[in-house]
């Protein structure tokens, strides 16, 4: 008589972190700050190449 068990091994869930999600998910906050350096950035570009500042550059101020 042999007493065998089996156990079922799973994988870890590992979440991807670059996963399009809705909600305050650090998914979502990642692609916030993401977004937000792509922003900042467009803005820095368009003062250097313009001589004006942002807001003067699109007629606001």
């Amino acid at each position: 008589m042999t007493n065998a068990t089996t156990t079922k091994i799973t994988a870890p869930v590992i979440e991807d972190r670059n996963a399009w999600r809705w909600g305050f998910t650090p998914q979502a906050e990642i692609w916030n700050g993401r977004l937000a350096m792509i922003g900042f950035l467009a803005a820095v570009l368009i003062e250097l190449f313009s001589g004006q500042g942002f807001l003067h550059f699109w007629g606001i101020l």
